[in-house]
């Protein structure tokens, strides 16, 4: 059957040369072929992720990764912080981990604030806070800095960031934002199949998963780091996952960070001027849209034009390419586009044409 391009918020397109990479020939997890390739990629993704701390790599969705934060960073009580379908669900995973958690609850659409945050880790209740910087399912970016800047008021809270569908299209500086966590799939902006998840802890983090006696093994802190140390992972790892993660960060730097970073805005803005030329509002609050994926506003919110998202999705579809009909709540009353990873002013204006071609017929 012909490909259908995908332009959803993840999985998204795999290049050929990725794919070429994520079909090498296999080599021992425990051999020294693995320990130079973990060695060679590990480098890349300091830089990628400004820091000076060793960078995981773990055989799971985010989620996994997720839910290991959780595990292995709260004794006390966990301040979920909810903007959205996954964000919300965050809630729900610290209850079943069996930890005390609460929830600080938004608007679909609106971002986290710092002062929000701040009211609430203020009580003393808390020692450990959950964000997603990038909420996929409403295209909503909170403002990561400025909520960062809280770590130095509470140095004792454990700030836990996913940073998804975010992590590779815009620099986020690990280091200096001071938080514990920061994670990402590879599925999404690395533009890479779905099946792992890179992730960095700081210090704190690893100090104080040190004294979880609970913590479990897959997704034990301690144990990533120590295994990192030797160029290895914990457990078996998706090799290929890790062939072409050495492929793709490869092109990352071969393109330039900066000029990665530029055209994710660039692409993004195009996407945003297409939905204004046809007579949509985005859904999230103004200022606070997200830079990989837009998600447009289909009657969730007052204002701005309303069509039959199912139609609109199918004769794109039926012109070869596949975007988003909205998520959980706000299915149909949104739909989204993603221009994360490979994407460019060209594969863009090619979606385009074809949304303008059936957006003539809904």
């Amino acid at each position: 059957m012909p490909h259908v391009k995908l332009h959803i918020p993840g999985p998204v397109e795999v290049s050929e040369k990725t794919f070429k990479a994520f079909c090498s020939p296999m080599i021992g997890h425990r051999g020294q072929a693995f320990k130079d390739l973990y060695a060679k990629i590990q480098p890349q993704l300091q830089q990628l992720l400004y820091t000076k701390q060793l960078v995981y790599i773990s055989t799971s969705s985010a989620w996994g990764v997720m839910e290991g934060a959780v595990r292995n960073l709260v004794q006390k009580k966990v301040l979920n912080c909810m903007c959205g379908a996954f964000s919300d669900k965050w809630f729900d995973v610290s209850k079943r981990c069996g930890k005390q958690a609460e929830a600080l609850q938004v608007d679909w659409g609106s971002p986290i604030r710092a002062e929000a945050i701040d009211a609430k880790l203020a009580t003393g209740q808390f020692d450990a806070l959950t964000v997603i910087h990038n909420e996929t399912s409403t295209g909503v970016m909170s403002p990561l800095a400025e909520i960062a800047a809280l770590k130095k008021k509470y140095p004792d809270v454990m700030f836990i960031v996913d940073a998804v569908s975010s992590m590779s299209a815009m620099p986020i500086k690990f280091d200096e934002l001071g938080i514990d966590v920061l994670l990402a799939g590879t599925q999404k902006a690395f533009a890479l199949p779905p099946g792992t998840a890179v992730f960095a802890a700081s210090p704190a983090a690893l100090a104080k998963a040190a004294t979880a006696k609970d913590r479990g093994y897959y997704f034990d802190f301690v144990e990533f780091q120590k295994n990192a140390e030797q160029s290895m992972t914990p457990s078996t790892p998706s090799i290929g996952h890790v062939f072409a993660l050495s492929s793709k960060l490869d092109d990352f730097f071969a393109e330039g960070l900066e000029n990665r970073f530029a055209r994710h805005k660039k692409t993004n803005q195009m996407t945003r001027d297409w939905a204004a030329k046809h007579g949509f509002t985005l859904f999230p609050d103004n200022g606070f849209e997200s830079v990989t994926l837009t998600c447009v506003n289909n009657g969730a919110k007052p204002g701005g034009r309303a069509v039959d998202v199912a139609k609109l999705q199918k004769l794109t579809k039926d012109q070869g390419f596949l975007i988003d009909g909205g998520y959980g709540k706000i299915k149909g009353k949104t739909f989204r586009i993603s221009n994360m990873g490979d994407e460019t002013e060209a594969t863009m204006g090619q979606l385009f044409a074809a949304l303008d071609n059936a957006m003539k017929q809904v």
